[in-house]
């Protein structure tokens, strides 16, 4: 049998977002260290354009492929324009990144609410 996409996507997000939230605390803990440039992670709809996802395969004969590991790219944050850079040459605006940090926890709620509601659906049919 093969795994339902969605819980693979689901799992890919999660190891995005928390990749992303570690990014964010790192900006959060160096908001005071001298000339430290603010980053960000590209964002998930870039990383799935890169991810692979193999189509069901219903007999072992049938062709496979090789599965391409995702890459999450750290880059440097956008400048802030109502802070600019500070006189100590640090770029980090602690309002955008505790806003990310509550985007991050809302993403993460709804794909875990998604899989959730998947998986209840999932043993109604079974339980049948």
């Amino acid at each position: 049998m093969q795994p339902i996409q969605l819980f693979e996507m689901a799992a890919r997000q999660a190891d995005w977002l928390s990749v992303r939230q570690e990014v964010v605390a790192g900006n959060i803990a160096n908001a005071n260290t001298p000339k430290y440039k603010a980053k960000d992670v590209t964002p998930f709809e870039a990383v799935l354009d890169k991810a692979y996802i193999p189509m069901a395969r219903t007999h072992p004969g049938h062709i496979a492929s090789n599965d391409l590991s995702e890459e999450v790219e750290l880059k440097e944050s956008e400048l802030n324009e109502e802070i600019g850079v500070q006189e100590s040459g640090n770029t980090v605006s602690l309002a955008e990144e505790l806003s990310k940090t509550g985007e991050i926890k809302r993403q993460y709620e709804l794909s875990t609410g998604l899989v959730k509601s998947f998986h209840s659906m999932m043993l109604l049919t079974v339980k049948r």
